[in-house]
């Protein structure tokens, strides 16, 4: 199987950086999130990496937005990691 890039990989730091400058100032109530598979799991790929998540919006609720897109049962575990900022 081909391993794919990450968007990280994909897009250098100050470019992700410029690009959510730009977001952020035009939607500032918003926050841009990019959501990828971990490469070992088994999951549905998800069709959208980019996300303008409300400010308001609960991990929770944002965990039930992303099991909607990929299609996946109550029953099955998904988690939420963060890394920020090019770490």
């Amino acid at each position: 199987m081909v391993r794919t890039k990450t968007f990280k990989e994909e897009h250098p730091l100050e470019k992700r950086q410029a690009e959510a400058t730009r977001i952020r100032e035009k939607y500032p109530d918003r926050i841009p999130v990019i959501v990828e598979k971990a490469e070992k799991s088994d999951i549905p790929d998800i069709d959208k990496k980019k996300y303008l998540v409300p400010a308001d919006l609960t991990v929770g609720q944002f965990v039930y937005v992303i099991r909607k897109r990929i299609k996946v049962s109550p029953e099955k575990a998904i988690f939420i990691g963060e890394s920020t900022f090019g770490c």
